[in-house]
C-alpha cells in the first residue's frame, strides 16, 4: 500500500464509511485480471508483479497525470464479456463492504466498458445495475450508481448515456458525472445534456478543479448544475476566493481523493494536499478513494493518511463521513434513515 506504516489501522477500519467517488474501472482486482487474461487471451504479462506495474501506480513511478491515466489503457483491455463486467461490479461492491463501507456510490463509464468488444450501451448498463444490486443485497451494503461520460468524447454518446441512465433511476442509478480531460476540453457541448438530465431527475456530480483551474469549479456549478464536485482541490488556488464563496453559498460538496491527487501530480506530496485548507475555509468535503486498485489503497488507508499525514483530527474525519451520508444521492426518505444510522454509529 502507498505510504503504509506501522500505525494500527483498526481505529480507521472500524469507522463506518461512506464513499461518494469510486470508479468501477479503477477497482479491478489483480487476481481477476489474471483470470481474464488467461481465459480470453489478453496480451499482458501473466504474473502478478509485472501486471501490477501496468495497472497500478508503483512507489517508483513518476507522479504525473500521464502515468496515472496510462494505467487505464491496459485496464480497458479486460472488459471481454458480460461475465467479466458482472464479476468486476460484484467484486467492487464486495471489496467496499469488506472495508466497512456502509454506502458506496460507484460510478462507471458505459462507453469504456462497451468499447472493448462493441457491446451495446444499454446491455452494459443492464449488467452493471443488475450485478451492483445483487451484490448490495448479498454483502449488506447500500449501493448507488452514477453513469459517467467524458469531456473528450462525443456529446452524442453522452446524450445516449444520459437518456439511458434516466431509465434506471428506480433501479439505483441516481446520477450523471462528467469526467475526462478537463485541461484541454470545455464543457459547453454538454450544458444542454446535463440540463435535460437534471430535469429528468438525475443528480449531478462533475469532475472539476483537478487538472484544470478553479474556474472549472465555477463552470460546473453554474453551467452544469453540479451538486457535488469530483476532486475540486484547485478551488484553493490563489485568487479563487469568489469561487470558494460560491461553493459555500450553494452548499456544494467536494469529493476529495487525497492519494489519487498525489499520484497523478495534482499536488506535489501528500502533506501538501489542500484538504486542511478546504476544511478551514468552510467548504463541505468528503473523503474518497477514486480508483482504489490503481492507487493500491482502501478507504481505511485514506482515512489514515488524512489523519496522520495531513493532521486532520479524528472528530473532523467523522464529520466528513456524516457529510458523505448527507450528500449522497439516495432518495430522500431512504437517505434520512441512513443519515440517522450513521450519526448514531459515529456517536455524533
Amino acid at each position: 500500500m502507498l505510504n503504509d506504516n506501522t500505525s494500527p489501522l483498526n481505529q480507521y477500519f472500524s469507522l463506518p464509511k461512506v464513499e461518494l467517488h469510486r470508479h468501477l474501472e479503477g477497482s479491478l482486482r489483480l487476481t481477476t485480471m489474471l483470470d481474464v487474461a488467461r481465459q480470453h487471451g489478453v496480451t499482458v504479462p501473466i504474473n502478478m508483479f509485472n501486471l501490477s506495474g501496468l495497472v497500478q501506480v508503483q512507489d517508483q513511478d513518476p507522479q504525473t497525470f500521464t502515468n496515472f491515466l496510462d494505467k487505464f489503457k491496459t485496464l480497458r483491455l479486460f472488459y471481454k464479456s458480460p461475465d467479466v463486467i458482472h464479476r468486476v461490479t460484484r467484486e467492487a461492491v464486495e471489496d467496499a463492504a469488506k472495508d466497512n463501507v456502509r454506502y458506496l456510490e460507484l460510478r462507471f463509464t458505459p462507453v469504456a466498458l462497451s468499447r472493448a468488444e462493441g457491446f451495446p450501451l444499454h446491455d452494459v448498463m443492464d449488467w452493471v445495475v443488475e450485478s451492483a444490486n445483487a451484490a448490495a443485497q448479498k454483502y449488506k451494503v447500500k449501493v448507488g450508481l452514477i453513469a459517467s461520460v467524458n469531456r473528450h468524447e462525443s456529446p452524442d454518446l453522452a446524450e445516449q448515456v444520459a437518456w439511458l441512465a434516466a431509465g434506471y433511476m428506480k433501479n439505483g442509478l441516481y446520477g450523471l458525472d462528467l469526467a475526462g480531460n478537463e485541461a484541454e476540453f470545455k464543457t459547453a457541448p454538454f450544458h444542454d445534456i446535463f440540463k435535460e438530465a437534471r430535469q429528468a431527475g438525475l443528480r449531478i456530480t462533475i469532475h472539476a478543479g483537478e487538472w484544470g483551474p478553479a474556474e472549472n469549479v465555477r463552470d460546473a456549478i453554474l453551467n452544469l448544475g453540479a451538486e457535488r464536485i469530483g476532486h475540486g482541490v484547485r478551488v484553493m488556488d490563489a485568487g479563487s476566493e469568489d469561487i470558494v464563496s460560491l461553493a459555500k453559498e450553494r452548499g456544494t460538496v467536494f469529493e476529495v481523493c487525497v492519494t489519487s491527487n498525489y499520484q497523478s501530480g495534482v499536488v506535489r506530496s501528500l502533506p501538501a494536499h489542500p484538504l486542511p485548507k478546504m476544511i478551514e475555509a468552510g467548504l463541505q468535503t468528503t473523503l474518497n478513494t477514486d480508483d482504489p486498485s490503481v492507487s493500491r489503497i482502501t478507504l481505511t488507508h485514506e482515512y489514515q493518511h488524512v489523519c496522520e499525514q495531513l493532521k486532520v483530527p479524528i472528530g473532523v474525519l467523522k464529520q466528513s463521513v456524516l457529510r458523505g451520508a448527507q450528500a449522497c444521492f439516495l432518495p430522500e426518505a431512504e437517505k434520512s434513515q441512513f443519515v440517522e444510522s450513521i450519526k448514531k454509529e459515529l456517536k455524533l
